[in-house]
């Protein structure tokens, strides 16, 4: 049971949290991690300038995704930052690319999941997940979110990501805040019902 974490991270938060999804993907029997990173769009000189060049090579043992690669997925975790409410443009062009897929309808069944991080509380984290799930769901894919099961999300003891949609994180408007625990047990639990939901349909 094959599950691929595919992701963009910008300066390394959603990296940590698909780290964070590996390790609960890991706690269900019989579950394969895969991780993937999708394609780069800009220049080295581009990703410098925004103090992302750093974070980038850190990432690099990480390789990149193709598209044929979705076809062996018994499931499909996606992990991407927010800009203006919505995925952003690194993930949208790698999804763009995936016409030939939805011609041969070749993710249709298979489980498709979505986490996220913005800089503020508020910065379009839920948008991003709902709009994300529309691709999804175009492609016949089964969404699973994070249930209330997971109680992380219902705290109010502190700012914190997450919502039943997926986990989340936030980052802060320079990046300075890396996630929190539990925010990291949200991608946890997110990854293990992933996986566990997979096993009982390939079951």
């Amino acid at each position: 049971m094959k599950v691929y974490i595919v992701f963009y991270s910008t300066y390394g938060h959603i990296f940590r949290m698909a780290e964070a999804m590996g390790e609960g993907v890991k706690e269900v029997p019989g579950a394969e991690v895969i991780f993937r990173r999708v394609p780069e769009t800009l220049p080295d000189d581009v990703l410098a300038k925004m103090g992302a060049l750093d974070a980038q090579k850190a990432m690099s043992h990480i390789p990149v995704i193709t598209v044929d690669e979705l076809k062996e997925a018994d499931a499909l975790i996606f992990g991407t930052p927010t800009r203006f409410g919505n995925m952003i443009g690194q993930m949208r062009q790698f999804l763009d690319a995936t016409g030939k897929l939805w011609a041969e309808g070749a993710l249709i069944g298979k489980v498709g999941s979505v986490f996220t991080s913005t800089a503020t509380q508020h910065g379009g984290q839920e948008s991003t997940i709902l709009s994300f799930h529309v691709t999804l769901l175009h492609h016949g894919m089964i969404v699973v979110g994070l249930p209330y099961s997971f109680q992380g999300q219902m705290r109010i003891d502190e700012m914190t990501g997450s919502s039943p949609y997926g986990a989340s994180t936030i980052t802060g408007g320079k990046g300075e805040r890396m996630p929190s625990e539990n925010e990291l047990a949200a991608a946890r639990f997110q990854g293990k019902h992933v996986a566990s939901i997979t096993k009982k349909l390939k079951g």
